[in-house]
């Protein structure tokens, strides 16, 4: 007697479902890429921002405390020689050794940069114009025409808000405080907002001179 017998077969994966499924793990593994590479970005701009903004921070402090020790010009000249939105310059004893030095801090193509300049060794004593050496305290920086680095104030403030911050360029005489500030953002156009940083800084030593 034939038994008739139903035979199941395996069936393999046809040419077009091997190609589907090869399509569809490739889709997924670049999703997962563009997302690791997005991922990555975004971390790698907030960590330079931080690191920028932490740059900023300290350049603002060490103007700060570099202010504080403003004093007469070995040449006789006044304390503060000049002050404007962008631009001080003023006489300190910079690295402690006795010698006063002329320093220039600026605001130039988005850098905070501090110059310096020694006296001659002549009598009488000079400053040669311009700065000796340049350093970069800070880079991103954005500040606007309207956002000026440095503004100025006379001893009447806090209690004086009609006539300060004084207009600019100040009279070497007039500023007893300043505030310093600094905006960071490492792409204008398309970062996020802007991160402020700023300090103020009193003249103490001014106070020797007559006005």
């Amino acid at each position: 007697m034939n038994r008739s017998r139903s035979s199941i077969s395996a069936r393999g994966m046809t040419l077009v479902e091997v190609m589907v499924a090869i399509f569809i793990m490739l889709v997924g593994m670049e999703g997962f890429t563009l997302l690791f590479l997005r991922s990555f970005q975004t971390n790698s701009f907030i960590l330079e921002t931080g690191l920028a903004a932490s740059a900023a921070s300290r350049a603002v402090n060490t103007t700060v405390s570099e202010l504080r020790k403003i004093r007469q010009g070995d040449n006789g000249d006044y304390p503060l020689e000049q002050g404007s939105e962008f631009e001080l310059t003023a006489y300190i004893d910079i690295d402690t050794d006795g010698v006063t030095e002329r320093v220039h801090y600026f605001l130039e193509n988005g850098e905070f940069k501090r110059g310096i300049r020694e006296p001659s060794a002549t009598t009488p004593i000079t400053y040669a114009s311009g700065d000796g050496s340049v350093t970069v305290l800070a880079s991103a920086i954005a500040n606007e025409p309207t956002e000026p680095v440095f503004a100025y104030y006379n001893e009447n403030y806090p209690g004086d808000t009609v006539n300060n911050p004084l207009a600019t360029p100040v009279g070497v005489r007039d500023p007893r405080l300043v505030k310093v500030r600094l905006v960071v953002n490492l792409d204008p156009n398309n970062a996020p907002e802007d991160t402020n940083i700023e300090s103020f800084v009193e003249f103490r030593n001014l106070n020797n001179y007559a006005q």
